[in-house]
């Protein structure tokens, strides 16, 4: 029966237009906000996660990760075309899959984008305190700039760079945008750096051997790498405050993945050809997780002397490579770039909360508009208390595969809602269709199913212990004071003179 709880399109559409957030993003503006999200941890910080887990194998491990995120952009790009409206996955399963399990897709996308958030305000620490050590030659105590799993304390550089970003999502969508707009071409003009640097110089040798830890390792840095090319979803959450959506949507989402993938992988073959990038084991000879205490001891005996253990690594890199001038300036870049990904990644989070609240499922607080800055700005502040906590205590790359549980499940969510609605309402205007949809769509759920089972098994239980509190939550609370639920839905303007639901228009401008 809550499966069969479902939300019309024309009742979400309409929502969207009575109590709407105002349209300033355009497809240059769209694509500059994918780059900017999807461009980040993934490849300044996780490369050497990857190598830890697969060696130069990585590079099998981003052409598969990227894969698996093109056939689930195609999917998004057409629901996104044709239900422009914010929510992303979680709006697209409420039309097509009923209540309950778009409850359970915003609560994964929870995972997704704070703990995302957290990941990436500990990726730009370890660059802002590496500039910080080697440009004047100060060293910083562990304590205050890690966190516990780390061999530190507590990470405040982190929790202060998700205060910062909080701050400014609070003053507005376009100012935001604006600001983003400048710091991706800080981010790529740093990577184009690195290319020109580094890749001319590589030693092929550096690739042997190519898989020291077998397929199964390559299978592991696919799965975390795959959160390098997450920030396109986050674009498809703007999809409500899009000019024109149904022609700059499938634009900004397929045209930031195909300009990532391409830096991706010339990055990645620019740190494995001059430095290597074999994984450091344990005593042993035994895989050590990154991340974990034992790898922190292990780097620690070899004085933090492989790629691996850096928590900077193209920085690392050009300092390796006699460049340690522009290792500073990378750094740099990093420090003033990787803010762009935490604040798409907090900005889908909230957008995805208004959605959920404006639909009765959350408090109605979270949907609050600020009188001055007309932002959502109790749920703002709320989820950047959050982030912060996230990033001052866990390891980069456990926040990471934390997120990309959450991502997975949404990703395959949206798959089968393209499918099913091609069946259930051929005849909808689809601005954009998914090639080879019936191709394409299983592929992306079994990929997403394939990545997910790849992930560590923290990762996986943890998923699995956040499904079970979303659930409780939903029958204890968003069940019953569901506008749906309730009979309360908005209608389009010809179907009738008042929207039947009691919430009145909030004010425009975000």
């Amino acid at each position: 029966m809550f499966f069969g709880r479902k939300k019309p399109l024309d009742a979400i559409l309409a929502t969207a237009e009575k109590k709407s957030l105002h349209r300033t993003l355009g497809a240059f503006q769209l694509t500059m906000l994918g780059i900017g999200a999807v461009i980040g941890t993934g490849i300044f910080v996780l490369t050497a996660e990857a190598a830890q887990k697969a060696g130069p194998g990585m590079m099998i491990s981003f052409v598969i990760a990227g894969l698996v995120c093109a056939v689930a952009a195609l999917c998004y790009a057409e629901m996104a075309a044709m239900v422009p409206v914010s929510g992303s996955a979680y709006t697209y399963s409420y039309a097509v899959m009923g209540e309950l399990l778009a409850w359970m897709v915003g609560w994964a996308l929870i995972l997704e984008y704070a703990v995302a958030a957290g990941a990436v305000s500990v990726g730009w620490s370890g660059y802002v305190v590496g500039l910080i050590e080697h440009a004047f030659a100060i060293d910083i105590p562990d304590t205050l700039v890690l966190g516990p799993f780390d061999g530190g304390m507590i990470n405040l550089p982190a929790m202060a760079i998700a205060g910062l970003v909080t701050w400014l999502l609070v003053l507005g969508t376009k100012e935001s945008a604006t600001v983003n707009a400048v710091l991706v071409a800080i981010k790529v003009a740093a990577l184009c750096l690195f290319i020109v640097l580094a890749v001319p110089v590589m030693n092929m040798e550096k690739f042997t051997p190519f898989m020291p830890l077998g397929f199964g390792g390559v299978s592991a840095a696919a799965a975390s790498i795959f959160f390098a090319y997450v920030g396109f979803d986050a674009v498809s959450t703007a999809a409500e405050e899009t000019k024109n959506p149904q022609r700059n949507m499938p634009i900004g989402l397929i045209g930031s993945l195909a300009i990532c993938t391409i830096f991706y992988l010339l990055v990645a073959a620019g740190v494995i050809g001059t430095v290597g990038g074999q994984p450091v084991l344990g005593p042993g000879g035994e895989a050590l997780e990154p991340g974990s205490r034992e790898l922190a001891a292990q780097c620690a005996l070899i004085s933090d002397n492989a790629v691996t253990c850096s928590k900077e690594a193209l920085a690392w890199t050009l300092r390796q490579i006699g460049w340690p001038q522009i290792g500073n300036l990378i750094g740099l870049a990093a420090g003033l770039a990787l803010p762009s990904v935490i604040l798409m990644m907090m900005f889908g989070q909230t957008r995805i909360f208004f959605v959920m609240s404006r639909d009765g499922l959350l408090p109605q607080a979270f949907s609050k508009i600020h009188p001055r800055y007309n932002t959502p700005h109790v749920i703002t502040v709320i989820t950047g208390i959050a982030v912060a906590l996230f990033a001052a205590f866990f390891p980069v790359g456990q926040l990471a595969n934390i997120s990309n549980s959450g991502t997975l499940f949404a990703f395959a969510a949206v798959s089968i809602a393209v499918m099913i609605l091609r069946q259930t309402e051929p005849t909808r205007k689809r601005p954009f269709r998914t090639p080879a949809l019936y191709l394409t769509a299983p592929i992306a759920v079994a990929g997403c199913a394939y990545l997910f089972w790849s992930l560590d098994e923290k990762s996986k239980l943890l998923f699995f212990v956040w499904a079970a509190i979303g659930l409780v939550v939903y029958f204890l609370y968003s069940r019953s004071r569901s506008h749906v639920g309730r009979g309360i839905v908005d209608v389009p303007e010809t179907d009738g003179d008042v929207p039947p639901g009691p919430v009145p228009p909030l004010p425009t401008g975000l």
